[in-house]
């Protein structure tokens, strides 16, 4: 659970600089990467 969270703040970071830099791929993908470990961290919390 930690190890997600880490991840989720990691790939949240790095959405936020792609965009100031108007990387617009790379801010989506990010977005995805984050979604992706939403998901994963409300998994572990509903088991």
């Amino acid at each position: 659970m930690k190890n997600f969270n880490l991840q989720y703040e990691t790939a949240k970071k790095n959405a936020n600089e792609f965009m100031k830099r108007g990387q617009i791929t790379q801010y989506f993908e990010a977005l995805l990467e984050m979604n992706k470990y939403k998901r994963l961290m409300t998994a572990v919390i509903a088991n």
